[in-house]
């Protein structure tokens, strides 16, 4: 006979795991966090804070030491100077945000390897072309004449090398300002086109407030910014659309001497004359205004497919065929 032990009793507590208390409710955690961290809303948000606080300083200091700003259209340095700040708070916000969400500061759109490389000069030559072609079509039906040298001797080098620093600075700009950090982040939440409409109708409304600009040229400007929202989706990155950029901007304002998004800016290359309808040479507006802009912007999407084809998804079946 054994001596069995009595066994001791499960207690209802015992039986049942204690309930751990949850670190955040639910709903919390999807307002704030997402399958990606923090939500792409609460991201661009500290980004846009980012610029107008360090922005808000930079503009206090400068009225300490310049004085309040001229009323009218900027002369050529202020507008310089503008460009370069504006691009610095927009890409010194990124820089910030990199930190934060733990990414390469290349990812959104300016990736320091491909700096100046062989997209951006080729996007530079296809601009040139393609303004090239815009000021000829307006020149055949009549509308533009290139006129008498405005500048001679050494000030035709000088003034081409600054206009085309400063069209680099407003091409890096414009192109991170609305399709990089802010692109990024949005396709994040919304998806690529959906943000790239937005954005491109915004960057119209913006150039709205240029003198001289006006519905049609608005309008050419969100469908060029379609263009470059284009370019980044096939290219990977900005700096063909920075190119681009720089070179139209350059020919429009420097080469050919014309208002560039209702601006005509000192130091342009010759006295030419526009001359003959809205509808073709633009008006006040400039060759953007032109039906013709619509016909060269739609060449340019051509030449985006032409140059960068979209990459053909593998089938897995044939893609491990192939590793073995």
């Amino acid at each position: 006979m054994t001596d069995e032990k009595p066994q001791p009793e499960t207690t209802s507590a015992m039986a049942q795991p204690a309930e751990v208390p949850a670190e955040m409710p639910a709903a919390k955690t999807a307002i704030f966090l997402g399958q990606n961290g923090l939500r792409s809303g609460w991201r661009l948000l500290i980004y846009l804070l980012i610029i107008i606080c360090v922005s808000l300083g930079v503009n206090a200091a400068v009225r300490m030491i310049a004085g309040p700003p001229s009323r009218g259209v900027p002369g050529v340095w202020a507008q310089f100077w503008q460009e370069v700040i504006g691009f610095g708070l927009a890409f010194g916000g990124a820089v910030v945000m990199s930190r934060i969400e733990r990414r390469p500061l290349g990812d959104y759109g300016l990736p320091w390897s491909e700096a100046f490389g062989r997209k951006f000069w080729l996007g530079f030559l296809f601009g040139l072309l393609e303004i090239t072609l815009l000021m000829g079509l307006i020149s055949a039906f009549g509308g533009y004449s290139f006129g008498t040298l405005a500048l001679h001797g050494d000030k035709v080098f000088l003034w081409g090398i600054f206009h085309l620093v400063l069209f680099t600075f407003v091409g890096l700009f414009e192109e991170f300002l609305f399709r990089g950090y802010v692109q990024f982040t949005l396709s994040d939440g919304i998806g690529f086109w959906p943000a790239a409409i937005g954005l491109s109708l915004l960057f119209g409304g913006v150039h709205l407030g240029n003198p001289g600009e006006g519905p049609v040229g608005a309008a050419s400007v969100v469908v060029i910014g379609l263009l470059f929202c284009f370019t980044l989706k096939r290219t990977g990155n900005l700096w063909y659309a920075v190119g681009l950029h720089t070179s139209f901007d350059w020919g429009e304002t420097y080469l050919y001497s014309v208002p560039n998004s209702g601006t005509f800016m000192e130091g342009h290359l010759s006295n030419s004359v526009l001359h003959g309808g809205t509808w073709l040479t633009g008006g006040s507006v400039g060759p953007e205004g032109s039906v013709f802009c619509f016909l060269t912007i739609g060449l340019q999407f051509l030449v985006v497919l032409w140059l960068f084809p979209a990459k053909k998804s593998e089938p897995v079946g044939e893609m491990k065929a192939s590793q073995n």
